[in-house]
């Protein structure tokens, strides 16, 4: 009997989930079982995981039952908020050792593994909880959302600002219409592409610090030697082989979240991008992204121009109409409209340009902010449905790796032969098919929606 009920009390979990969900009855778990609570494991301990332990492990409704991580230096942290979780070091092991005792798993490790791992939990029928971006390829972003409709689990993504109270007004401000209809919207980030390193090749190799297992961490990646703090734990993301960059792959999904909200953004029509210069290896220094979208009724126009900068690169201040004395913020967003403008910093309160146009304006003060994790496990146990599930997040994150696949796929032509000049700067437009997963106009680009995988980490497709 004792062996049954955990696949019994997971088979209930998901049942409430999915009719809560679909018919916004709250709590209907607590009410059914009083005794209830998530079974809940974790891929990656430190840094945001131990961000998101610390904050799921504050919702009575959560019990920890796996830790994993490949570093077992990182254990110490997250013991001390919830101690005596076991520790594995492969998710593999992890997934097979718990088996139907575990409901939910929540992945926050770099970004090459996240399809890897969380599809991997998903065909187990594990409700996930996954970093942003959603994945590293465009064509995993893809599969990440299918699995998930697939398996018909409940997700979310970790961009936690969504939930927060300034995202949700700003959003509000744009659905109302105070700045009337959208003309266009720019993004920028103070970071650049290789913020962390500021290497522009991969340095001489170190050895493997006891405790790491480094075969694990590589997973899906080309394999290549251990080098001291340049890849793990936290420099990663300047790597194309592992991120996305420490501007668009670290902070896209956040500052570009506000946008695909309030605006309704599904896929872009074409990505085009420009850089300061770019290898194999790793990201730019600084680079600008200028995708177009389908207009709608939130829009000026029968498109939407959406541009992105970093590395120092923003929109012009006199656009935003703001006063004088101020700047714009050093990474934010910009929402040009018919009847006025609104500066998002990042992550603080709108506000609406220019000044004397919106004297005497009044925000709406009905609004709150939410716990970005507790929405997760309150869906899994019948609550609301959470507001950025892969249906959403998959969408949003395919559009930051267009705009990383666009950096590499647009470049300055080479210096023609025998000479040190290069030519007028031609920035290809590329042309996006949504439906088919494909580029219509490069079938270089194309090669790029996905990667070649290490052999037996292969992501399989829904």
């Amino acid at each position: 009997m004792n062996q049954e009920f955990p696949t019994k009390r997971r088979t209930f979990l998901k049942q409430v989930a999915v009719a809560g969900a679909a018919i916004g009855f709250p709590a209907v778990l607590r009410a059914a079982n009083l005794n209830g609570r998530v079974q809940l494991a974790t891929v990656g301990v430190s840094g945001q995981g131990f961000t998101d332990i610390h904050n799921f492990s504050s919702h009575p409704q959560v019990k920890y039952v796996g830790f994993c991580d490949i570093d077992t230096t990182c254990f110490a942290k997250a013991d001390e908020t919830m101690p005596g979780v076991p520790h594995f070091s492969d998710f593999r092991v992890m997934f097979d050792k718990l088996g139907d005792t575990v409901d939910a798993i929540s992945v926050s490790i770099p970004d090459h593994m996240h399809a890897c791992v969380g599809i991997e939990a998903m065909k187990r029928g594990k409700h996930l909880y996954c970093q942003k971006p959603l994945a590293h390829t465009v064509w995993e972003c893809r599969q990440m959302r299918l699995w998930a409709a697939k398996k018909n689990v409940i997700t979310q993504m970790g961009q936690q600002a969504h939930s927060s109270l300034e995202y949700r007004l700003a959003t509000r401000l744009i659905r109302e219409g105070a700045i009337g209809k959208v003309k266009e919207v720019h993004s920028w980030c103070s970071l650049t592409g290789n913020e962390r390193t500021r290497m522009v090749e991969p340095p001489t190799p170190d050895p493997v610090p006891k405790g790491v297992d480094w075969d694990i961490w590589i997973g899906s990646a080309p394999m290549r030697p251990f080098s001291h703090g340049v890849y793990h734990p936290f420099a990663w993301r300047d790597w194309q082989d592992f991120g996305g960059g420490a501007a668009l792959g670290d902070f896209g999904c956040h500052l570009l979240d506000p946008i695909f909200t309030a605006l309704d953004l599904k896929a872009p029509l074409t990505v085009t991008a420009d850089n300061s210069g770019i290898n194999r290896h790793v990201w730019p220094v600084m680079e600008t992204i200028c995708w177009e979208f389908p207009g709608n009724e939130y829009t000026a126009g029968p498109k939407l121009a959406l541009t992105w900068s970093d590395g120092g690169l923003r929109p012009a201040r006199k656009l935003a109409q703001i006063p004088a004395e101020l700047e714009l913020p050093g990474s934010g967003s910009l929402f040009i409209g018919e009847k006025g403008n609104m500066v998002l910093p990042h992550p603080n309160s709108p506000r609406l340009y220019p000044t004397e146009k919106f004297r005497g304006f009044t925000y709406p003060k009905d609004l709150k902010g939410f716990n970005h994790w507790h929405r997760w496990i309150d869906a899994i146990t019948g609550g609301p449905a959470t507001t950025s599930g892969f249906d959403y997040a998959g969408p949003l994150s395919e559009t930051v790796q267009l705009g990383n696949l666009a950096t590499r796929a647009c470049h300055p032509p080479k210096p023609k032969r025998g000479t040190n000049a290069q030519g007028p700067r031609e920035i290809n437009v590329l042309k996006w098919d949504a439906t088919n997963l494909r580029f219509t106009n490069n079938d270089e680009a194309n090669e790029l929606l996905t990667k070649k995988y290490r052999p037996g980490w292969q992501v399989p497709a829904a």
